[in-house]
């Protein structure tokens, strides 16, 4: 963890605004009730793999997941506990998002060639992980020392 207060600061921005972003998403998707059947069935990259995520069976599963996952990764963030837990999964939606509008070489319109917002979130979710960004005036920091994570030490890369 980077020891300025600048740096600190700076990786406090970063968590902050891409988990709020996370965390709107699926509180918006959850109150609106919408659901990610219109995302799947217009893919442009790995159809069929997408489409079979919108299959009557699977689709009130992947709704919840994609709903719950977006809130829950939203609130890690924001509140910078369990940060290398939700970070994962917040790369590999990010990354899924990226492939799925790709035509290649564009990605969504021909603004974006390779690369678009979605693989730059991805790598400030990498770049949040590697620098323990939940210590940043997060919770991890906080909860680490906790003295029943302290006496039970397999707990503690949750929060490291």
């Amino acid at each position: 963890m980077p020891t300025s207060t600048l740096d600190r600061s700076l990786i406090f921005l970063m968590r902050v605004l891409i988990g709020w972003m996370f965390l709107y998403a699926g509180a918006s998707q959850i109150l609106h009730g919408e659901s990610s059947v219109g995302f799947l069935t217009h893919v442009k990259t790995f159809h069929d793999t997408f489409a079979a995520f919108a299959t009557p069976t699977l689709l009130p599963i992947t709704d919840v997941l994609m709903k719950w996952g977006h809130l829950l990764i939203g609130l890690s963030l924001v509140s910078g506990l369990m940060v290398r837990v939700s970070g994962p999964f917040g790369i590999l939606l990010m990354v899924t998002y990226h492939f799925a509008h790709m035509d290649w070489p564009f990605i969504t319109d021909h603004h974006s060639m390779l690369f678009d917002y979605h693989a730059t979130y991805a790598v400030v979710i990498a770049y949040l992980m590697l620098h323990r960004a939940g210590h940043a005036f997060g919770l991890d920091g906080l909860v680490e020392r906790l003295p029943f994570i302290e006496r039970n030490p397999a707990l503690r890369p949750l929060f490291a």
